[in-house]
């Protein structure tokens, strides 16, 4: 596909991106926008940016492909006023991951950028935002997934806590980046007016990996993370791992159908056949009497016959794969993830990840090189001239940027219920729509409530519409819903809405302007298509699973509480949906969206990939010691279960631990010298912050410029001061939720968007009497007589229970 026809064509973005952040604009790059790269030799740091294999910058070649470059060194006035004259005035988005104090320094600002452009969204990318109290703290990977809450919930319990591994925290927050910097540009094109966006890292970690305020699988029953233990847990059986033959395997037996075709596939044995095995509580519970069973008849098999014979009898399972095998993937190849260009010297070919997702079927990925700096620079500053914003309305007052749009939710669980709620926060009418006969899975509760804070949390903003759309009435109803709607998601398994008569081809007869959203864990394309796919199982096929364990167990993967990534996956999902939306105001006409989460996953980890094709076996578990410098790591502190993540980048953050902590900086001047001596440093550094409560530590070390978090559980978040300036949570009340819900806000901070609504999530079906009459026409005569059919429905308990809830009972 050329640029031309891709959704953001037209659109001009500059990059100041600069180590951190690169995915964001890679994205808008892939989608067909222009993006120029501002930079210099003197002040580059992506080209230096690990992994670094034969001399290429991996990081640099992957996530700055498909861009132009200008060489600017923003240092020099008239380099900046070149920029601020004559770039910015042209722009319709500017996104710069350079600190709030080189912001300050440069004077480029997002205030200060509108100033030269009013129309323009200048987003800002930082470690912890442009206010609040940890404004000029330093970030890493590591501190961001301490302090945000995914290290508390990774280990084993009596254990060190384990440090996940690869790119997770600096990649969901250059996902999330590109989300809200598209949303703000959607509010332009509706208002005229440019905005502020100010991202941090750290907010992003909380919202977007684990976030124990939001969404989360159904193997929770509803129970939200701040309720379990304070400790590290065992939630190995959840999603259990067998081993075989070659390998692992991960299988997921959630739903009574996923466990009676594991009970066929295990030979229908006398002592499983009992009703009580259908109840998720029971094999839960008992796993320690069924997981034996299942794994002796699994042992002696290969993983590919495993996964093959569990598509069979329609079993959830996926081989544990390594990186490198990942890369070899028959799947994948099937699918075309993967392309080969000569990025490496004298020409030899890399593989890297072509894109992660599909436009009207034809894959945004990988068109050209990433540039060497300057490349364009007489190309883009001629073009620059006279270039100017089209005059256009301006409406400056606060506006929820969805306001107008409608949205068919067919989501479920994480994934696609995360989606509708993207766009339902930012102002969208979205329809939750759900049959009684097959309710959204996340609703499943421990206790049997009606609606569990899980739910709450993903549902927010919501109708329900409780509709049975196998029925041809029911078709025909969806089909007028869809006519005068802009979006549909859905993420059931492929092939799904053509066997319902409402895929894209059909939907777009009666509305050419719909845009269709098809997530699934594989894609709607391969030999794994077919699967049913959790993301415990994408990330064992995608090389994140055998990557999260300490070093020195081969067989006991770390990564069961987690729920990566299917909350970036949904980002990247609206994402692309909104794109197509840009592109619907020139053209009158909606389109296609495919994703696979899969290959969300790959894409934001492809310079790993690239490397692993240039140097087979580079990636490995590293535990909680990182490779290169040092220390490194994950460090005792004062209390119980207290941690400190120390992690040091260079030999000037070096001298200055060395002098917080008492080391002789000397003796190890260089990384390659602490790294020979890391147990002795790691020694002192335990003994230090052993001393220390972890916030004492933190503080201490950040205020010399070190990287230091202290291990934050998710329960700390309300009380957590950076939290509370910055709003990124608010209070929730659900009628049939006994409880107050600390709830996300937005996911930045905007100068021209305001809060989001906190509606209540629906009960299956709650609004369909209200919506169908009002969006349908439909008369009371009518209504009448299709709920009594079972077409259209609702809980019959929501009458009840929102009386009762009424009345205080």
């Amino acid at each position: 596909m050329t640029s031309h026809a891709l959704p953001l064509a037209g659109v001009r973005v500059l990059d100041l991106t600069n180590g951190k952040g690169e995915l964001g604009t890679r994205l808008f790059a892939d989608l067909g926008a222009d993006v120029v790269r501002v930079e210099s030799p003197g002040t580059d740091r992506s080209r230096g940016h690990g992994p670094v294999v034969d001399g290429v910058g991996l990081y640099h070649q992957v996530f700055n492909a498909n861009k132009r470059s200008v060489a600017l060194d923003l240092r020099r006035a008239e380099d900046r006023a070149e920029f601020l004259g004559r770039l910015v005035p042209g722009a319709d988005i500017c996104l710069t991951s350079l600190t709030p104090a080189e912001q300050a320094a440069l004077g480029i600002e997002p205030a200060t950028l509108l100033e030269h452009n009013p129309a323009l969204v200048a987003v800002s990318l930082t470690d912890y935002g442009l206010t609040g109290p940890y404004r000029d703290r330093v970030g890493t990977e590591w501190t961001h997934l301490a302090l945000g809450g995914v290290l508390s919930r990774s280990g084993d319990p009596g254990r060190e806590p384990l440090m996940p591994p690869l790119d997770l925290a600096m990649q969901t927050a250059a996902v999330q980046a590109a989300w809200a910097a598209l949303a703000a540009y959607w509010n332009r094109l509706e208002t005229g007016a440019g905005d502020t966006v100010d991202v941090s890292v750290f907010e992003s970690v909380v919202q977007g990996i684990d976030p124990g305020w939001g969404m989360a699988g159904s193997a929770t029953g509803g129970v939200p993370a701040a309720d379990g233990p304070r400790g590290r847990i065992d939630d190995g059986h959840k999603y259990p791992f067998f081993p075989c033959a070659d390998g692992a395997v991960r299988l997921t037996l959630l739903s009574p159908r996923q466990w009676q075709g594991m009970f066929a596939w295990m030979g229908s044995p006398a002592e499983f056949a009992d009703d009580r095995w259908n109840s998720l509580v029971t094999r839960f519970r008992e796993s320690h009497v069924l997981y034996p069973a299942i794994g002796a008849m699994l042992r002696p098999k290969t993983r590919a016959r495993i996964v093959a014979e569990a598509q069979r009898y329609g079993v959830a399972a996926a081989a544990v794969l390594t990186p490198r095998e990942v890369a070899g993937n028959e799947h994948f190849a099937a699918r075309g993830v993967f392309t080969r260009p000569p990025l490496a010297p004298g020409g030899r070919p890399v593989t890297v990840v072509d894109g992660l997702m599909e436009i009207d079927g034809v894959r945004a990925g990988h068109r050209g090189a990433a540039p060497e700096i300057g490349r364009d620079t007489a190309e883009v500053l001629a073009d620059q001239a006279g270039r100017r914003p089209a005059p256009e309305p301006v409406t400056a007052a606060p506006r929820a940027p969805f306001a107008g749009l409608r949205v068919l939710d067919l989501g479920v669980i994480v994934a696609g219920g995360e989606a509708g709620r993207l766009f339902g926060d930012l102002g969208a009418e979205v329809l939750k729509v759900e049959n009684l006969a097959a309710p959204d899975g996340s609703r499943q509760s421990m206790d049997g409530s009606a609606i569990t804070p899980v739910f709450a949390w993903g549902n927010r903003n919501k109708l329900g519409f409780g509709l049975n759309v196998k029925d041809p009435r029911g078709r025909d109803l969806f089909l007028r819903l869809a006519a005068g709607s802009d979006v549909i998601l859905s993420n059931f398994k492929p092939g799904t809405l053509h066997k319902l008569g409402i895929s894209y081809e059909q939907l777009k007869e009666i509305n050419p302007g719909i845009v269709v959203v098809e997530s699934s864990a594989y894609g709607h394309t391969g030999p794994w298509s077919g699967n049913p796919g959790y993301g415990p199982l994408v990330r064992a096929a995608t090389g994140v699973t055998g990557l999260w364990r300490y070093p020195e167990d081969e067989h006991r993967f770390q990564d069961d509480t987690t729920i990566f990534p299917d909350h970036v996956a949904a980002r990247v999902a609206a994402i692309g949906a909104l794109a197509k939306l840009v592109q619907r105001r020139g053209t009158a006409a909606g389109g296609t969206v495919h994703l696979a989460q899969t290959e969300v996953v790959l894409g934001q980890h492809a310079h790993v990939f690239a490397a692993e094709s240039l140097a087979p076996g580079i990636t490995v578990a590293h535990g909680n010691t990182g490779p290169g410098d040092a220390p490194r790591g994950v460090y005792p502190a004062a209390g119980d279960d207290e941690w400190l993540v120390v992690d040091v980048q260079g030999d000037e953050q070096w001298r200055s631990l060395a002098e917080v902590t008492g080391l002789d900086a000397a003796r190890f001047p260089d990384a390659a010298s602490r790294a020979a001596h890391r147990e002795e440093i790691d020694a002192h550094l335990t003994a230090w912050s052993s001393a220390l409560a972890p916030e004492e530590g933190t503080r201490r070390l950040q205020r010399a410029g070190v990287p230091a978090a202290k291990m934050t559980r998710i329960t700390e978040f309300p009380d957590d001061p950076h939290l509370i300036a910055r709003g990124t949570f608010r209070t929730a009340v659900h009628p049939l939720v006994g409880r107050p819900m600390p709830s996300e806000n937005l996911p930045a901070l905007f100068g021209r968007m305001p809060d989001p609504e906190l509606r209540p999530a629906p009960l299956l079906g709650q609004h369909t009497r209200e919506v169908a009459a009002r969006l349908l026409g439909l008369g009371e005569a009518e209504l009448d007589e299709l709920f009594a059919a079972g077409v259209l429905q609702s809980d019959p308990r929501t009458a009840g229970l929102l009386a009762a809830a009424a009345a205080g009972k």
